[in-house]
This record gives C-alpha cells, structure tokens and sequence, in this order.
C-alpha cells in the first residue's frame, strides 16, 4: 500500500479499463466502476489483516451497507486507472471510507465512492467488534492519513436543482 502518491488518499489499487467493462455508449459501465472500487476495499482490507484466511479461520468479514458513487469523467478501453482511500471515520465495529478514481496517466478524477461498512460475525451474521489486530491495522492507516483534508464530495446528495416536478412536492 502506497501512502504518498499525486493522488489524494492512499493508492490501494490499480489496473486498466477491459474490454468486458465497456458498454455501448462506449466507456467503462458503471457496474465496472463499483467492481474496480471494491477491489480497491480488497486491497486495503488485507493490509489490515482482513483475508481469505482470516475469514475462514475467525468466520468475520465486513458487509458493505451504505454506499455513493460519484461519475465524474469516463473511463474508456485500456486506460490505466489508480484507486485511492481515505479512512473518515471508524469505531469497534464499522468504517466510513472514501475512494477516488483516477485516470493513472493523465491525473483526472474519474468516479469517488463513499462507503459505510460493518464488521460482521459470519456464524450469527451480526455486526460484531472487530478483532484488536483488525482495529489496529485501521489506526495505522488512518493516522498516515491525519493530514489528509476531507473530500470535496463527502455526504454529496442527489438532487434536481431546478425541477419541474418533484414528488412529495408537486410542481418545482
């Protein structure tokens, strides 16, 4: 895991734009963002310790339960792209993150993804505290990330600024 990098948080993840990822207006699908953005969660999830193994052998894992994504600019075939996190907010049991997308060679903002998760005990499927070598991993990253300020796009909202309708509202 890289803590400095041109991007803003820390680069967990990195790869190039497939041919399976695009869709008939000719760019990455939305579906492939969230895919990418989750392999960027993967990675930093193992370097808190957070496994294949670790599930197996402790059967608790983390369950995403609120989630924003933010498509800023398209991602098109072969472009190489870099996932970046930035810890906001954790406590015994759950982590608030944000990830941004970002095209690796041209340095633009392509997608942000903001998450809530929930450390689960997968016998009970109930949130549970995570273990102390878990917590501690994540207090590692987040104070790496002490001076980072908080993203543009954090807690964004969807909205029509000026409708013409709105239900629950009638007319604009």
């Amino acid at each position: 895991m890289t803590t400095e990098s041109a991007f803003d948080g820390t680069v967990v993840h990195s790869g190039n734009v497939l041919a399976e990822w695009i869709d008939y207006n000719g760019h990455m699908n939305v579906a492939y963002y969230v895919l990418a953005f989750d392999l960027g969660i993967d990675a930093l999830w193992r370097q808190f310790g957070i496994t294949e193994e670790h599930v197996r052998e402790t059967h608790s894992s983390t369950f995403a339960v609120e989630s924003h994504v933010l498509y800023k600019r398209e991602l098109k075939l072969d472009e190489p792209y870099v996932i970046t996190s930035q810890i906001l907010a954790f406590d015994e049991k759950r982590i608030h993150q944000f990830q941004r997308m970002y095209h690796a060679d041209d340095g633009y903002l392509a997608a942000t993804a903001e998450w809530l998760s929930l450390h689960v005990d997968l016998r009970s499927r109930r949130v549970a505290p995570w273990p102390r070598h878990i917590l501690d991993g994540i207090n590692d990253v987040a104070k790496l990330q002490a001076d980072l300020p908080p993203p543009e796009d954090q807690g964004s909202t969807m909205t029509v600024r000026k409708p013409i309708w709105r239900a629950h509202g009638g007319d604009g």
